[in-house]
């Protein structure tokens, strides 16, 4: 019979499989910490119902503690237009924090009460902000007011202390409120380059104060074209998201914040000579670009290349906006029809694109592609011209408007200069250009339907802005 007793070689054998098999059984404990050890810093690992020790934390909270209140920075400001950082809120009430109030600007330029524009001295002095809109406090009384912290309003946020009565316009909200508040903000990047890039972060938070969530959309619906394609994960807030903080009585900071305010923008001089709110940030230092970031945004949510347009190197783009159909601000029956048979003469003769088109028969998409491929854009004063925004500058690059004779308005004249193209007036068969421009004035007959124009003058003054030489037949 053969001995029971093992052999070394079997011993041995028995304790090479007895450690194997404790070293299989501990590896998946020690995967677990070489993978912890070697986790992202910015994930969250989970291990037997228990949170790691390198899980961030959501921070909504800026605590200061026994320290003093951090101070509201103004990083920018015109009147009707600042850039502050740290600026609080408490109960519906504005604070700015500031040791050295007298470097704070004059309230009465930062913000309103936010009321309809109407004219005349009391009308005025009624829009003046009072303790229950705003105050400068220094950081002892921060302290005591808002305890030791304030809840964030994270990123950057653009504050519209307006009422609805100039935001629900296509030109007033894209060529005032919006062109105002990219002037501005854009003065914080001084070399954008000429495709739109920008070092800036985009807005994360739009706040109406004063409006319902229906009342920032224009008849035309271009309103939430420009702002969705512009900051396409924007939120936005409105008069009940405000009332609702107020009535938390609880403080709340803004990261950083561009105010705006129409009020206040009124008592500066460029205001007085243009009546634009938006002239006023072109106090401010900025790039001969600054607007391509808009732009570019809005023409790529086309579908469309962001260098189409210009008319340099492609064949020029003639587009006569025509009212003919809209029942007000409309030209001379015959005149009308004068312009457009001279517009298809330039098209036949020398090969440029001509559009006639009413955009109110045009979808907002069909809009901003012509506009941003367009090199001349024509019509009467009117809404239909806003479209211009989305052209892209050049030495080509035109703007032509019609007027009834001694009647001016400043809206798209000034509006094309910021841009850097060139605008000519017309009144009949006289056009006029900056520097000689004259002075604004609703003579009787502006907004009717009988306003006079010379077509033949029309259509040489274009071959004359895309430096052809030859002139048409009268």
């Amino acid at each position: 019979m053969a001995s029971a007793t093992p052999t070394r070689r079997e011993v041995l054998l028995v304790g090479l499989l007895f450690f194997f098999l404790l070293f299989v059984s501990r590896k998946p404990a020690t995967e677990h910490v070489s993978n912890l050890l070697t986790n992202d810093t910015h994930s969250t690992t989970f291990s037997s119902g228990r949170r790691s020790e390198n899980t961030q934390i959501l921070d909504a909270h800026l605590s200061w503690g026994s320290s003093p209140v951090p101070e509201t920075r103004v990083l920018a400001h015109v009147p009707g237009w600042t850039i502050l950082d740290k600026l609080y809120i408490l109960k519906g009430v504005v604070y700015i924090v500031s040791d050295e109030p007298s470097k704070v600007p004059n309230i009465t330029h930062i913000i309103s009460k936010g009321l309809f524009i109407e004219n005349g001295e009391e009308a005025v002095a009624s829009r003046l902000p009072t303790d229950e809109d705003i105050r400068v406090i220094s950081t002892k009384q921060a302290k005591r007011l808002f305890g030791t912290g304030a809840h964030v309003l994270d990123g950057v946020n653009y504050f519209i202390n307006d009422p609805y009565q100039f935001v629900t316009h296509y030109y007033h909200w894209s060529a005032e409120l919006w062109f105002g508040f990219w002037r501005t903000y854009s003065s914080l990047d001084p070399v954008i380059t000429h495709d739109g890039k920008t070092s800036l972060p985009p807005v994360r938070r739009l706040v109406f104060n004063h409006l319902d969530a229906y009342h920032w959309r224009d008849y035309a619906a271009m309103n939430e074209w420009v702002i969705r394609s512009a900051f396409p994960s924007a939120i936005m807030e409105f008069k009940d998201d405000w009332r609702d903080r107020a009535e938390m009585e609880r403080p709340f900071v803004f990261d950083r914040v561009i105010l705006a305010d129409r009020s206040a923008t009124m008592m500066t001089f460029n205001f007085a000579r243009f009546q634009r709110t938006a002239s006023s940030p072109f106090g401010l230092p900025g790039s001969v670009n600054w607007w391509m970031t808009m732009r570019n945004n809005a023409i790529q949510f086309t579908g469309l290349q962001v260098n189409t347009g210009g008319g340099t190197t492609s064949t020029p783009v003639i587009t006569y906006i025509s009212r003919q159909e809209w029942g007000r601000r409309m030209l001379i029956k015959e005149h009308h029809e004068k312009l457009v048979e001279e517009l298809y003469k330039l098209r036949d003769t020398y090969g440029f694109e001509v559009n006639v088109v009413a955009a109110e028969k045009m979808s907002r998409l069909e809009q901003i592609e012509l506009a941003a491929r367009t090199t001349i854009m024509m019509g009467v004063h009117g809404n239909g011209l806003t479209s211009l925004i989305w052209m892209k500058p050049s030495p080509r690059s035109t703007v032509m408007e019609f007027f009834y004779p001694g009647g001016f308005a400043f809206d798209y004249e000034y509006t094309t200069r910021a841009l850097g193209m060139t605008h000519y007036g017309f009144w009949g068969s006289q056009s006029f250009t900056s520097p000689a421009l004259p002075e604004p004035k609703y003579v009787e007959g502006f907004q009717g339907n009988s306003i006079p124009l010379d077509g033949t003058a029309v259509a040489r003054l274009c071959l004359e802005r895309l430096s052809l030489s030859e002139e048409i037949d009268d």
